[in-house]
């Protein structure tokens, strides 16, 4: 197998405040013609570096030191303007983790597939916009007329990211990377797009190079893995090797991380009272009528986000709640927590009526902290703002009790001077679970606070919750689509799938003996890693 890619000596450095950064630290390797390369490490060990050096997409502040990227014999880092955009697209593109951000939220989708065609083949408008049409229905998408005039936030994140890979591949260029482009997404929808993937690789002869922390998704689409840390390479083989005779011991730490491979909670079932009981909640949400609707007299269509759910949680226990987006765990959460509305139904929480009190027992982290921290406030003012807002202690304690928040989550405490752009992911994360734990709560629900953290981060969070149960005897709502991370932390899981409740039980049952189709694909739909050789 000829090489297509070969990169010698390339090192990248960020001009910073406090000087440079050295990014990426004399790297050289090949990329094969046809092969699927998967390249995998932490956040910041310069993967991501790697992967736009190759289109050089750089931020403003990068500056490449030394090195060079030849494809097919031609160096990309002395290419001209001219030459740099006919390479991008017709022979090199590549997709990002989330298409949110790198689709235009005001141009149609349709349009967006077809700008590469109308600027490197010079199609017309008409001749681009069929060929659109025709790419999104290679990408699986249905109706894909319908969806090519729909706007990137009128679609699923799966159907979004089948969008930018239809973008990418409209050129029809050789080398297609792709970083991260499954992280969030639900287990079934990632398989799709690792299965759609695989198809295009094959159809098209593609070379393909998939950045991803999920050793998971890296053993099930790629033929050799490069591992990176510190910005440069600590190992490198085909998967086999690297999956199951791994040489480093910062790839065995990692494989040991990988949430496939942590064992099944115990099974124990905590004995305290129902501290939390729901009974036939249901969330109903009026979608926007349209024109045709008004003029027709059609009644507005009313979205089901829960419908009719009953389930209890015990003092001190944990639930899982799983399904794929769209399925209502999300809302069922935020209706716990008291952010939206029941529409039918009832929530009991620890027997309290008032709306103020229930929110000192039930508290919530999200997804995000980078949306859900206040970017203008350094982390002490974060975890001040519970304190004052509520009176919880007197003012002069306020920097005590924060000190002792960063204790509890593991964050040293010269961190309170920073914003929470100065994090990392991780340290966010911990960040949005202490502002969380200052209000003292009973329970803790857990928003899909694992699913974009690297795994080794993503292993410490589990761990501290684990230790958080133990220690303060929190009963913990984790909503999740990774089975796997229910399967290690939750004593009890809920399935749910279009707002119903459809299966329900002790955690070791029901993923071990799922009695229902949904459920079982939802297994299947996980990525298996080999169990690699981890020992000395």
């Amino acid at each position: 197998m000829e090489d297509l890619v070969s990169i010698e000596n390339l090192s990248v450095s960020f001009d910073t405040s406090h000087g440079p950064v050295d990014a990426v630290k004399d790297v050289s390797f090949t990329i094969r013609r046809g092969e699927a390369l998967g390249i995998v490490g932490e956040s910041g060990s310069g993967k991501s570096v790697v992967c736009r050096a190759l289109l050089q997409i750089f931020a403003a502040n990068a500056r490449v030191t030394n090195g060079k990227i030849l494809h097919e014999g031609k160096d990309v880092l002395v290419m001209s303007a001219a030459e740099l955009n006919r390479y991008r697209g017709e022979k090199a593109a590549m997709i990002f983790q989330d298409p949110s951000t790198h689709l235009d939220p005001i141009m149609k989708v349709g349009d967006q597939v077809a700008e590469g065609l109308k600027i490197h083949r010079k199609l017309n408008r008409a001749q681009a916009g069929d060929q659109a049409v025709q790419l999104l229905d290679d990408m699986k998408i249905l109706d894909p007329a319908r969806r090519a005039s729909a706007y990137p936030h009128e679609l699923s994140g799966g159907m979004r990211q089948r969008v930018m890979i239809a973008a990418a591949l409209a050129c029809s260029p050789g080398l297609l990377i792709a970083d991260e482009p499954t992280t969030a997404l639900d287990v079934t929808v990632q398989a799709q797009i690792l299965g759609l993937l695989q198809k295009i690789r094959k159809e098209r002869d593609l070379t393909v190079v998939l950045v991803s922390h999920d050793l998971g998704v890296i053993g099930a689409v790629c033929d050799r893995i490069i591992v990176m840390k510190d910005g440069a390479i600590v190992e490198t083989g085909s998967t086999e090797e690297i999956l199951t005779a791994p040489k480093a011991e910062y790839t065995r730490n990692l494989i040991r991380s990988q949430p496939s491979l942590l064992p099944d909670r115990a099974d124990t079932t905590s004995s305290g009272p129902d501290v939390v009981s729901i009974d036939k909640l249901s969330v109903h949400f009026p979608a926007p009528r349209r024109l045709s609707d008004v003029i027709t007299g059609r009644p507005a269509h009313v979205v089901r986000a829960v419908d009719d759910v009953s389930l209890s949680v015990r003092r001190g226990g944990s639930l899982g709640i799983v399904g794929e987006s769209g399925s209502g765990k999300s809302t069922l959460a935020r209706a716990i927590v008291g952010l939206v509305r029941p529409t039918f139904g009832a929530i009991n929480i620890a027997g309290l009526e008032d709306v103020k009190a229930r929110s000192r027992v039930v508290q919530m982290a999200f997804q995000d902290p980078y949306l859900s921290l206040n970017p203008s406030y350094t982390i002490a003012q974060t975890l001040s703002e519970p304190f004052i807002a509520h009176g919880l202690c007197a003012p002069s304690e306020t920097p005590e009790r924060v000190k002792a928040l960063m204790q509890t989550v593991e964050l040293p405490e010269h961190l309170l001077r920073r914003k929470s752009g100065q994090l990392s992911g991780g340290q966010r994360q911990r960040v949005g679970i202490a502002r969380a734990l200052a209000m003292s709560p009973e329970i803790l629900i857990a928003d899909e606070v694992t699913s974009a953290l690297d795994v080794s981060i993503q292993a410490q969070i589990l761990e501290l919750f684990k230790r958080l149960q133990a220690e303060l005897g929190l009963t913990l709502i984790l909503i999740s689509h990774d089975l796997a991370v229910v399967r290690y932390l939750c004593e009890d899981v809920a399935v749910m799938q279009h707002g119903k409740l459809i299966e329900y039980g002790r955690s070791a049952d029901v993923l071990r003996h799922p009695q229902t189709e949904y459920t079982q694909a939802l297994l299947d739909a996980a990525p298996k890693l080999m169990i690699a050789k981890t020992g000395p």
